[in-house]
């Protein structure tokens, strides 16, 4: 794989990279690969939580994975503050991911004792979403060069709607997240079986 800075055919590495793809894809390894050979400071950022048995060995999982000198920020919910922080000390700043923020994002708006339906769309959960994500591609739009950020993300679009109210909410505000993140974004790269597609330089070269 070429490193990072290779990729963008260019002396300056790009601002913003997208990394999607749907479960057991390769993408946080992918992200982790270039994040490693781009040979510059890494800060990961890690918005998952340890809810059950399961969460924590995924956790701990990853966290060997990682080289134990990368600096790792824990934030569920805070994207935007996060990257800022983390851009303060590292060059390229690995957020993963965007899937599991946004899970703890609806819960964090959401009442647990009401109950969830798709009337939560209109009390501006989509619009709510997206500043969000505003503000996350606003900090990354003023890197100084030579500072990066890679997001991981979940493409959960490609199967049956979901049967129950919150999946299909949470299945339709990601795609619109994800879609936000790859409008901004200099690479897209889309994981299948471990292998990443450039989708963003494929889009920008097709022609009828």
């Amino acid at each position: 794989m070429k490193k990072l800075v290779e990729v963008q055919n260019d002396d300056v590495p790009p601002r913003l990279v997208l990394i999607l793809g749907g479960a057991r894809s390769g993408k946080s390894t992918f992200a982790e690969r270039l994040a490693l050979e781009s040979e510059r400071r890494v800060a990961f950022i890690a918005t998952a939580t340890a809810s059950d048995d399961d969460m924590r060995d995924r956790i701990a999982r990853h966290q060997a994975a990682r080289p134990a000198h990368w600096q790792t920020i824990e934030e569920p919910l805070h994207l935007a503050t996060a990257v800022r922080q983390a851009a303060e000390h590292a060059d390229v700043i690995l957020l993963d991911c965007l899937t599991v923020w946004l899970s703890n994002w609806l819960f964090a708006q959401h009442d647990s004792d009401a109950p969830f339906d798709e009337q939560m769309i209109s009390a501006g959960y989509y619009d709510a979403a997206l500043q969000e994500i505003a503000e996350l591609l606003q900090v990354a739009s003023t890197f100084a060069p030579g500072k990066t950020l890679l997001c991981v993300s979940n493409e959960v679009g490609l199967g049956i709607v979901p049967a129950y109210a919150l999946g299909r909410v949470y299945r339709d505000v990601l795609g619109l997240v994800n879609q936000r993140v790859a409008t901004a974004a200099a690479r897209v790269y889309l994981m299948v079986a471990g292998l990443g597609v450039d989708i963003k330089r494929l889009h920008e070269t097709a022609t009828l």
